[in-house]
């Protein structure tokens, strides 16, 4: 009788739950292996007679001098460590501005003022291209200069905008947290390209009647990348000063870079960028840690402005008629993938349970020694993080890391929803993505999120929080009145 032929293994065994179980294995490596040491530790004690144990308690017996300097020993090593450790950093909340629905540019409205300021045909059909693939909604919001007919990029109107946008987003934080203007001991401000004189540091010291000695910084023209830039810096000074907070302000200001001319390459910022700002409240004090939201795990900036083509892939100049704008190159994500490979081979080793590193290591070698040809291995960032916050540039980007990283729709979901609802707001995105997770009821205590964000130099940043408490759904915010409506399916084009 014919012997029936053997199940393809890869039919007959589920994959995945073998992955888990080598993932498992590697990662409860140590607890695995201390079981049978216990195991016979007790076996053997069992087998010991009351006479042998009591010999084995004579033996250890050492005099009161030497308990005396064991505790002085132990004592001083654990007052070492604690004091020379670094200070947690606490996110203690933060707010969004939510922009009035009078500032908001229906597909309509902006192809309609698109048709009345440009007279060029070609410009006023490319900017409708880039629109209908943009993934950006209907109720994005633009500021109100920018709703003028010609727009009016004046110093007035973007300082209004600026106090629209970042004195709301200030208010909402005070209101929910009670912080008081004294209680500031550090105040950073990012925005990249409005940077008036005084600056937007102290426009805020000055509305909110801060102390004389803040320590205050404004940071411009680093691009998108900004925000987690801020956190970085606050976390550095919270480091070096016990007992403070920070409050950071990430926000673009949109109404003095409207472009008018006629150069494609400088016309995409006009299609994505949208008004909007946020405020975080840092703090290194221990009491805030039990109402603290995150804490402040790692950050890590990548700078790839030693290559020239990775320096003019977002830069601003002036177009062959005196028109200045903001240049995307068509190489900005092929640099932003290389920026994004330099960031997470940095950041894998501190984060990646061990399976996934021994992978990654023995593919390493395996392509080194074995054969060059060997695809290489990508490590699953989903053994590491529960949410994702990718910066809202654009649908490419979200599309370009959601296939790199191997990330389901789930994950980059709040990225989406945000592009969609609030178009690009460049620095301050990733908190309204973070809310979005936030209004989903997602946030879980002990959850992981990563933060990635890319801006002109050009830059790669990520910052990783690990969720202090089960954050309750907020009732108010961005995302308040329209949380119910999301997630959204968004076609590849809206035809216009």
């Amino acid at each position: 009788m014919p012997m029936a032929p053997l199940p393809q293994f890869s039919s007959s065994v589920k994959l995945k739950y073998v992955k888990l179980g080598y993932q498992y294995l590697v990662n409860n490596f140590l607890s695995l292996l201390l079981l049978p040491v216990m195991a016979a530790v007790s076996l053997e004690l069992v087998h010991r007679g009351p006479g042998e144990m009591v010999e084995l308690w004579e033996s250890l017996r050492v005099d009161l001098i030497h308990v005396m300097c064991y505790l002085f020993a132990i004592v001083f090593v654990s007052t070492v460590y604690f004091m020379s450790r670094p200070r947690p950093v606490y996110l203690v909340d933060y707010a969004c501005f939510k922009p009035p629905a009078t500032c908001r540019v229906p597909f309509s409205t902006f192809m309609e003022h698109a048709r009345l300021i440009y007279p060029n045909e070609k410009s006023v059909r490319f900017q409708m291209r880039i629109l209908e693939r943009s993934g950006l909604g209907e109720e994005t919001c633009l500021p109100p200069a920018n709703h003028y007919l010609p727009p009016k990029p004046t110093m007035e109107a973007s300082r209004d905008e600026a106090q629209l946008v970042i004195f709301s987003a200030i208010d909402d934080l005070v209101r929910k947290t009670g912080l008081k203007p004294k209680d500031i001991d550090i105040l950073i401000v990012n925005c990249s390209l409005f940077s008036p004189t005084p600056s937007l540091s102290a426009m805020i010291i000055n509305k909110y009647k801060l102390r004389s000695n803040i320590r205050s910084f404004n940071l411009s023209g680093m691009g998108c990348s900004a925000g987690l830039i801020s956190i970085d810096l606050a976390r550095d000074l919270l480091q070096a000063h016990p007992s403070s907070k920070a409050l950071v302000i990430s926000t673009e200001i949109i109404t003095p870079n409207f472009y008018p001319g006629n150069e494609r390459a400088m016309l995409l910022p006009n299609c994505l960028f949208r008004m909007g700002a946020a405020a975080i409240l840092l703090s290194n004090r221990r009491r805030d840690a039990r109402r603290a939201k995150y804490r402040l795990v790692h950050v890590l900036r990548t700078h790839k402005g030693a290559e020239d083509r990775a320096y003019r892939c977002v830069y601003q100049e002036e177009d062959s008629e005196g028109n200045s704008g903001i240049n995307l190159s068509k190489d900005l994500m092929s640099i932003a993938g290389d920026a994004l490979k330099s960031n997470i081979t940095t950041l894998g080793p501190l984060v990646l349970p061990m399976s996934e590193q021994l992978l990654f290591f023995l593919t390493l070698v395996g392509r080194k020694v074995i054969n060059p040809k060997w695809k290489p291995y990508i490590p699953d960032f989903k053994q590491a993080f529960e949410h994702f916050c990718i910066h809202a540039g654009g649908r490419a980007v979200i599309d370009e890391l959601q296939k790199n990283l191997d990330l389901s729709a789930e994950h980059v979901e709040a990225s989406r929803m945000t592009l969609h609802r609030f178009g690009n707001t460049s620095s301050s995105s990733l908190w309204y993505e973070l809310n979005y997770i936030e209004s989903k009821g997602r946030m879980r205590r002990g959850d992981r999120l990563w933060q990635i964000a890319f801006g002109s130099g050009f830059k790669c940043n990520s910052a990783v929080w690990k969720c202090m408490r089960t954050v309750k759904t907020p009732v108010d915010g961005p995302w308040a009145n329209c949380i119910h409506r999301y997630p959204v399916h968004i076609p590849e084009v809206v035809k216009l």
